[in-house]
């Protein structure tokens, strides 16, 4: 038998809290932002792939014990900077200002996975989203799409963002990569 405070409480479950953020912090806008289109991408359809935040983790094990091992080890810096420099070669060609890395969508045969990617340049309010194929040299991969506009046109004055107008510009890039009509939707 359900009461009045269990129709309370589910109504108050299903109210999502707005995401707000600091205007005056870039880092805090653009985190809001970037969490914000993961969820969106995932959303879709779209499963994430952590191969590369794997790789990630595991260089940086590596690189942590390269470091203590320098750190008590008679020889110094120069002699182990190869392998450092091969860490960061890899993480800037191959991730860069990646977010999320996904796999195809299900059930899908000439497609290849997402990165999705966005920069806002410091003492800048132009947010920059690309979405590209995971697999460039594939023969599905499709010309890289990109966006960009002011954070204001996405956050109150409060900070708060207006997750709908958001959701349409991000939902609209993406269809505009995977070449979906705005009819299909």
């Amino acid at each position: 038998m359900a009461t009045a405070d269990d129709n309370t409480t589910t109504a108050a479950t299903v109210t999502k809290t707005p995401k707000k953020t600091n205007l005056l912090d870039p880092h805090s806008i653009k985190h809001v932002l970037d969490e914000t289109v993961n969820e969106i991408v995932l959303a879709r359809g779209y499963k994430e792939d952590n191969t590369m935040s794997n790789i990630r983790l595991f260089l940086g094990t590596i690189i942590i014990a390269v470091a203590l091992v320098a750190q008590f080890y008679p020889k110094k810096f120069p002699e182990n900077k190869d392998f450092l420099i091969c860490c960061i070669v890899i993480i800037y060609t191959k991730e860069k200002d990646a977010i999320l890395f996904t796999y195809p969508l299900p059930g899908s045969f000439k497609s290849t996975g997402l990165v999705v990617s966005s920069k806002l340049p410091r003492f800048s309010d132009m947010y920059t989203l690309s979405v590209a194929s995971a697999d460039p040299k594939s023969a599905s991969a499709k010309k890289p799409v990109e966006l960009t506009k002011s954070v204001t046109q996405w956050f109150t004055t409060e900070g708060v963002l207006v997750e709908g107008r958001f959701k349409k510009d991000v939902d609209g890039l993406i269809s505009k990569y995977s070449g979906e009509s705005k009819k299909k939707k």
